[in-house]
C-alpha cells in the first residue's frame, strides 16, 4: 500500500493507490467487525467484493450495510447506531456517502456532536470542537471525482434550511484508497462534472483571494493546468463514444484528492470562493447538480470578477489563472477568461441551463444571504442586490406557456 502523507496540523488522512493494500493493511489494525457502507449503486461492484474479499482474508468479521438515507441528522443518527459493534468501516461511495460515513463515524464516538448540529444556525457553516474525534477508524474509497471528502475535513449535512457545511477535525478519515475499480460505473457525464467541480474549488480560491502565495499560488496553477489536460481527454473519449481508461480516471481522482491538501491553501482566504455559497443555495434551491448550478454561474463570476469587482475576487490573478488553464488546454482557447470558460464548460458538454422566474430568483438571493452574508465572513461585503443580480444572469426566465 503507497502512503502518501499530507502536510497539515490537521489529523492525517494517508493516501493509498489500490485496494489490494487492504490485505497489507487490515492484519495490522485492531478489532475483529468490519462494516462496509456502501451507495446502492455499487453495493454489487468490483470495488465492494474486492473490500469484503480482502477483509475475510485478512481474519475480519465483515458486515454490509447499503445506505439509503437522505443525509439529514436523523438519518445519520441512525447509522452512527448502526456502528455500534464495528472496530473498522470502509465506506465505498460517492461525495455524499462519504460525508455522511465521516459524521456517524464521529457521532458514534462523540454524542454531543449531535447537540452541536441539532441547535438551529442561522449561518451556512457549523464549526464542531477540535475536541471532538472519532474513537472508529473509516477507510474512504470514492467511487466519484471531485468532491475530495476522501480527504477533507467538511461535510455538507442536509437541513431543513438547505444544506449546510459542517468542518471539524473529527471528519477527517484515516484511510482514503484510490482505484481504478471504484470509478468504473462513473457515466462520463459526471466524470467531466467531477473535473469541473475541481476547477470550480481551485480556480474560486485562487482568483477569489486578493493575496499573493507564490509557493501556493504556483502549485495551484500547475494542477489546474493538468486538470484542464485531463478534462479535455474526457471531452475526447465522450465525443467519441468511448469510456474513459482507469489511468485517466486515477489520475483525475488524484488531483481531486490534491486540491484538498492544506499546503495548497496555506495563509489563503478560507472563504475565497464565493461562488461555492451561491451555488449550493441554487442547486438545493431548483434541484438540480451543484455542478449544474456551478457551470451556470461561472461565466457571471467571472465576469465581475473581470470587470475589477474586488469583493468577487482579483482581475490579474484571474488572469494568470487562465492563462496557466489555456496552456493546459489540447485545444485552442480563447484568451479571455469569461469568453474561455464558457467555450470551456461548451467542449466539455456541461449542462448549465437553468430557469427561474424572477420571484424564485430572488427567494434564492435571500437565502443566500441569511446563511452566509448579512455580517458573515463568507460572503463578505458583497450585499443582496449582488447576489440577486449574480444570481439573475445565471438563470433564464420561464417562457410563459
Amino acid at each position: 500500500m503507497e502512503v502518501v502523507w499530507s502536510l497539515s496540523r490537521h489529523p492525517m488522512t494517508r493516501v493509498a493507490y489500490g485496494l489490494d493494500g487492504l490485505s497489507k493493511w487490515l492484519p495490522q489494525h485492531e478489532g475483529r467487525r468490519l462494516t462496509v457502507l456502501a451507495d446502492s449503486a455499487v453495493a454489487g461492484g468490483e470495488a465492494v467484493t474486492r473490500v469484503r474479499e480482502r477483509a475475510v482474508w485478512a481474519g475480519w468479521d465483515t458486515e454490509s450495510a447499503v445506505l439509503t438515507g437522505p443525509g439529514d441528522l436523523d438519518s445519520v443518527q441512525e447509522l452512527a447506531g448502526r456502528l455500534a459493534d464495528s472496530d473498522l468501516v470502509v465506506a465505498v461511495g460517492g461525495g455524499s456517502l462519504l460525508d455522511q460515513a465521516k459524521l456517524a463515524v464521529l457521532l458514534h464516538s462523540d454524542p454531543d456532536v449531535r447537540d452541536r448540529l441539532a441547535v438551529r444556525h442561522r449561518s451556512g457553516l457549523i464549526l464542531l470542537s477540535a475536541g471532538s474525534v472519532p474513537c472508529l477508524p473509516l477507510v474512504c474509497v470514492p467511487t466519484t471525482v471531485g468532491t475530495g471528502s476522501e480527504l477533507s475535513g467538511a461535510v455538507c449535512l442536509a437541513t431543513p434550511t438547505g444544506k449546510r457545511l459542517v468542518l471539524g477535525n473529527g471528519l477527517q478519515p484515516e484511510v482514503a484508497v484510490y482505484d481504478p475499480a471504484a470509478t468504473r460505473t462513473l457515466p462520463p457525464a459526471l466524470l467531466a462534472e467531477g473535473v469541473l467541480e475541481v476547477l470550480f474549488r481551485l480556480s474560486g480560491m485562487y482568483a477569489g483571494d486578493l493575496r499573493e502565495l507564490p509557493v501556493e499560488d504556483a502549485f495551484a496553477r500547475t494542477l489546474l493546468g493538468l486538470l484542464v489536460g485531463l478534462g479535455d481527454r474526457v471531452a475526447a473519449a465522450r465525443a467519441t463514444g468511448s469510456e474513459a481508461d482507469d489511468t485517466l480516471r486515477l489520475e483525475i481522482a488524484k488531483l481531486s484528492g490534491l486540491s484538498h491538501q492544506q499546503w495548497l491553501n496555506l495563509g489563503r482566504e478560507p472563504a475565497a470562493c464565493k461562488g461555492w455559497y451561491l451555488a449550493n443555495e441554487l442547486s438545493t434551491a431548483l434541484g438540480v447538480r451543484k455542478m449544474t448550478a456551478a457551470a451556470a454561474l461561472l461565466p457571471p463570476l467571472w465576469r465581475r470578477i473581470a470587470d475589477g469587482d474586488t469583493r468577487w475576487g482579483s482581475a490579474s490573478r484571474l488572469a494568470r489563472l487562465w492563462r496557466a488553464v489555456a496552456e493546459g488546454r489540447s485545444v485552442p482557447t480563447p484568451e479571455d477568461p469569461v469568453v474561455g470558460i464558457t467555450a470551456l464548460l461548451d467542449d466539455w458538454s456541461i449542462a448549465r441551463e437553468l430557469r427561474a422566474t424572477p420571484e424564485r430568483t430572488a427567494e434564492v438571493a435571500r437565502a443566500t444571504m441569511r446563511a452566509w452574508g448579512d455580517g458573515l465572513p463568507t460572503l463578505g461585503a458583497l450585499a443582496l442586490p449582488d447576489v440577486r443580480a449574480a444570481l439573475t444572469e445565471a438563470v433564464r426566465t420561464p417562457v410563459p406557456s
